[in-house]
């Protein structure tokens, strides 16, 4: 048999890529951290939300973000912009898991590589790209699956490998397919399931791979304890109760600090409830807590019966953060005693400090919210040197920030300095010998951590030591939306806001449109808004208005039509002040007694959609494949339709289709090919009837009243 034989270029190329494969898989095999991924299938969500809800899974604590870049759609659609998904992607510092890569797209994604400086860390399957797989194995969870808690704790208990989460935002596919997240950024509750797991995994992924060592601990809770190698190793046991009722009792654990076994007396575990209880975790050098090294070798967290997600220390306060379903405790070893007071929940609790074995038992209230989430702080010692932030909470894009700052000495003060993140401009004004103002300003165009909505954090240092920490939460000056403006609604219950705005209005009598603009200062704004457009009349066209701190204040005006056209006008609201931006809207006029047809893109897929309405009822129509998208009756904002439309194509509609909305509210489709069967069956909901007739296999007839009032007896 004839062999083909390489040049010695091409050989020697072959063979260095298969070496570099080779050891960025076997680095990211042995001693990385585990993985936890969401999967954001950017091709088929909207645009102009893909920063939002990066922005949100950052937040939360997930930093890889998984997708396909094989399934790119059209030039045309806005959601096929893979270099503008990458850039936002670097810009927030999110890490890219990429799979199905087409070998057209590699020269293109090579220099989005992470040893480019770019954000693609992991590549699934085949590919020309010289970067790492995932860590193996990998388990795919669905955030909607109802016991997604209790199956997720159960892949990273593992210790190693990674956790891709799915479902997590709402998608078009081309119907709506629902996650935990929906389109209008409300969380639904499969949501807190992901909460809890990333902020558990904030810190502990690093110390997963060193837990090797698996064992079950005996007693009625199903509980398993992992242990890392070494005399004095850190560990965790992962507790599961899958049953409907509670589990409480003691749980005996290994303690590799002391080699023996210790009971812990009393574990509560919720019914279908995971826990994950720290065992043995040192305080200084412990994975968990950065800015520990002041403490000794041998102060560590002996075990706590809450999750313990992170520790902080500063100004001389140990700060432990937990999710807390239901209250418990926590027993550290110190090798001083505790100056007090403990500060738990946000409330000051009495605490019990044993001498002789130099351990203090803290209570740890239940916590609240969704994730249960409960701080807990207790002073240590009286620190010689100490500095603080005022009371911050957020930062405006573009604009000057004053950030107060005060320490324990003048001295102090002198040496002291504020870090914050790269493209960040601080200039100190002193205030008094104490107290320092900072003046910090976010460019709008820095590389990084300028993006609206996004957590960043600021740090007080003197002398090579942080002194204190601030998160403050990054916002653009203001912000407006136009109450009146028309969603697409999805399903029952779901619902996306095209882009632009749209609102409709009588172009006889006009109508009130009332806009919501909110000053995201933490200070009272003046602001200045003009409204005008071709065809339109607003009354009035300027207002002046001051709004208080990160308050919402309302401007409401009337529009009126110039014209007798029905067409769709195009307005702009101008904003200035406090803020300088604008803000387009399409207004459409529609009399009393009038059906209007329009055309605009309402998924925000490049393709225009169809449109027909009265003042009642709306119904639209996909222009990509001639779904029935929503059949609306519009005083209560109900769609009667499903989640995944009526009336599907295989791309667009074959042949000819008339719809035709009358002033009875009575939609007619007609078209030259028969109807797909009828999946819709007559019904009332929300004091509203609709319809459903079939006169003949190609035209169907939906009609929709409210029922009747009934009269009240003389």
């Amino acid at each position: 048999m004839g062999q083909a034989i390489l040049p010695a270029a091409a050989f020697q190329a072959a063979l260095r890529r298969v070496i570099i494969l080779a050891l960025l898989t076997a680095a990211s095999s042995f001693g990385a951290e585990f993985v936890q991924a969401v999967e954001f299938p950017y091709y088929h969500h909207p645009r102009v939300l893909w920063e939002r809800e990066l922005v949100w899974l950052k937040n939360i604590g997930i930093h890889t973000v998984a997708f396909s870049v094989g399934q790119n759609p059209p030039k045309t659609d806005p959601r096929s912009d893979l270099a503008g998904f990458l850039k936002i992607l670097r810009r927030l510092g999110l890490r890219a898991w990429i799979y199905d890569v087409p070998r057209d797209l590699s020269p293109m994604l090579a220099m989005q590589l992470e040893q480019h400086g770019g954000p693609i860390a992991f590549v699934d399957g085949p590919s020309d790209l010289e970067s790492p797989a995932p860590p193996a194995p990998t388990t795919r969870q669905s955030a909607t699956d109802p016991g997604a808690l209790l199956r997720s704790r159960e892949a990273f208990a593992g210790g190693h490998g990674s956790l891709l989460w799915q479902d997590v935002e709402d998608t078009l596919s081309p119907g709506l397919k629902r996650g935990v997240v929906s389109f209008s950024g409300d969380e639904r509750p499969g949501a807190t399931t992901l909460r809890r797991n990333a902020a558990l995994l904030r810190n502990w992924a690093a110390i997963l791979p060193g837990l090797q060592i698996e064992r079950k601990l005996p007693g009625k809770i199903p509980a398993v304890q992992l242990l890392a190698a070494g005399p004095r190793g850190a560990s965790a046991v992962a507790v599961s109760n899958a049953t409907a009722s509670e589990v409480t009792g003691p749980l005996r654990v290994y303690d590799a600090s002391v080699a023996r076994e210790i009971i812990i007396p009393k574990i509560d575990v919720p019914a279908n409830q995971s826990l994950w209880l720290p065992v043995n975790i040192p305080l200084a050098n412990g994975g968990l807590c950065e800015d520990c090294a002041a403490f000794a070798p041998g102060d560590r967290i002996v075990y706590a019966t809450a999750e313990l997600q992170s520790i902080e220390f500063e100004n001389g306060i140990l700060a432990c953060e937990f999710s807390a379903p239901v209250a418990g405790e926590v027993v550290i070893q110190l090798s001083r005693t505790p100056s007090g007071p403990l500060i738990a929940g946000g409330h000051p609790v009495d605490f019990e400090w044993d001498e002789k074995n130099s351990v203090v038992r803290l209570p740890i209230p239940a916590g609240k919210g969704a994730v249960s989430r409960v701080r807990i702080g207790l002073a240590t010692e009286a620190p010689e040197s100490s500095g603080f932030f005022g009371d911050p909470s957020r930062l405006i894009i573009g604009r000057p920030n004053i950030v107060a700052t005060s320490y324990s000495s003048d001295a102090l003060a002198s040496r002291s300095r504020l870090l914050a993140p790269p493209g960040f401009r601080v200039k100190p004004i002193p205030k008094s010998p104490l107290e320092i103002d900072y003046e910090v300003v976010v460019p709008a165009d820095a590389p990084r951590d300028s993006t609206h909505g996004e957590f960043v954090m600021l740090a007080l240092e003197a002398d090579g030591v942080r002194l204190g920490r601030a998160r403050l939460q990054l916002f653009r000056p203001a912000s407006l939306r136009i109450r009146e403006a028309i969603p697409l609604l999805l399903g029952a219950d779901a619902e996306l806001a095209p882009d632009p705005p749209l609102v409709s209005f009588d172009p006889k009598g006009g109508r009130d449109i009332h806009i919501a603009l909110r000053n995201n200062y933490p200070s009272i704004q003046n602001y200045v808004v003009e409204v005008a457009g071709k065809g339109l009349t607003f009354l009035p066209p300027r207002t002046e208005v001051s709004i208080a701190a990160a308050t919402e204040r309302e401007i409401s005006l009337r529009v009126f039509s110039d014209g007798v056209s029905s067409d769709k006008r195009v307005a702009t609201i101008r904003v200035s002040g406090a803020a300088d931006f604008q803000q387009q809207f399409q207004a459409i006029p529609l009399g009393r007694g009038e059906s209007v047809v329009y055309t605009r893109d309402l998924d925000s897929d490049g393709i225009e959609d169809r449109v027909v309405e009265n003042q009642r009822v709306r119904a639209s129509f996909s222009g990509a494949d001639g779904r029935w998208l929503e059949w609306v009756w519009k005083d209560s904002g109900m769609n009667v339709l499903p989640d995944s439309g009526l009336l599907p194509e295989t791309g667009p509609v074959k042949g000819h289709r008339k719809v035709s909305l009358s002033a009875d509210n009575r939609l007619v489709i007609e078209q030259d090919q028969p109807l797909p069967p009828e999946t819709l069956k007559s019904g009332k909901k929300d004091g509203v009837t609709y319809t459903i007739e079939r006169p003949a296999p190609n035209r169907a007839v939906y009609s929709m009243a409210t029922e009747p009032r009934s009269e009240p007896r003389p």
